[in-house]
């Protein structure tokens, strides 16, 4: 004769306790995940001003494969294309600022929206970008942090439609090399930058092309590249926002006139 064990019954109050600690947990989870799965408005003109030159640009929401923030020259066709990938969970509106900069000085930025803004779920986004945008013109792809990364990744299978390649806070994957590739690039590192260790920074210059550039943004952080906020484990910067960015763009700037100086043998 077999004996039948009943489970034990849980009270009424241990059952609201249990109801409850799950609800709060499902809450805390949603909460966590509500600013990844829920992203803010792709609004263009939202502090990216610098000066009276880079109002004057042409800012466009479009649709190419996703948004597209497109930024132009005021007046004339751009010389050339910047292809530009944004940080991890960082809107394309706060590289916005860069694009205007540089429009003032001819060149047309694209800034893509990515799933999650996440680069990484699109790392060949720039191939449509390219192929609409470009109508012949140099193209440079470029990159912050995780978008960076991401950048690299498409350089090194794709470098033969690339005139350049700019990093800002960002290193190849360790099973990622551009060596050997013919593509100039320019590694961008904040002084004080803790997001994107500077030593990672700087070892992933052995996975990029022979002749790969560092320069150091002097007092500097991570999020100085965009304009976004501070960001949670970032150094202290020791310089305003506005004279990094005006050290950023002279850096940039410099490259670019650097590639569309030289002949086609030295590229």
């Amino acid at each position: 004769m077999s004996r039948r064990f009943s489970r034990p019954r849980l009270s009424p109050r241990v059952r609201a306790w249990l109801v409850g600690g799950a609800l709060l947990l499902a809450g805390y989870g949603l909460g966590r995940a509500q600013p990844i799965l829920f992203r803010p408005p792709l609004v263009p003109g939202q502090d990216a001003v610098t000066d009276a030159a880079s109002r004057e640009a042409r800012v466009t929401l479009e649709r190419v494969g996703g948004p597209v923030l497109n930024i132009e020259p005021a007046q004339g066709p751009a010389r050339l294309l910047l292809v530009f990938y944004p940080g991890g969970l960082v809107r394309p509106q706060a590289y916005e600022w860069l694009g205007r900069a540089l429009a003032a000085q001819g060149v047309q930025t694209v800034i893509p929206a990515f799933p999650l803004d996440l680069a990484v779920t699109a790392p060949n986004r720039a191939g449509a970008l390219i192929e609409h945008y470009a109508q012949g013109r140099p193209v440079v792809l470029a990159g912050h942090s995780l978008g960076g990364a991401m950048a690299a990744q498409y350089a090194a299978g794709h470098a033969g439609q690339l005139a350049g390649l700019v990093l800002m806070a960002a290193y190849p994957a360790g099973n990622v090399s551009l060596k050997g590739q013919s593509l100039p690039t320019l590694s961008l590192l904040a002084e004080h930058d803790r997001v994107a260790a500077p030593d990672a920074v700087r070892g992933g210059l052995a996975r990029l092309p022979d002749g790969a550039a560092l320069t150091v943004i002097p007092g500097a952080v991570h999020a100085f590249f965009g304009r976004y906020g501070p960001q949670r484990g970032d150094g202290v910067p020791t310089v305003s926002r506005a004279q990094a960015e005006g050290d950023m763009l002279r850096a940039i700037t410099g490259f670019l006139a650097a590639l569309e100086g030289a002949t086609p043998a030295q590229r």
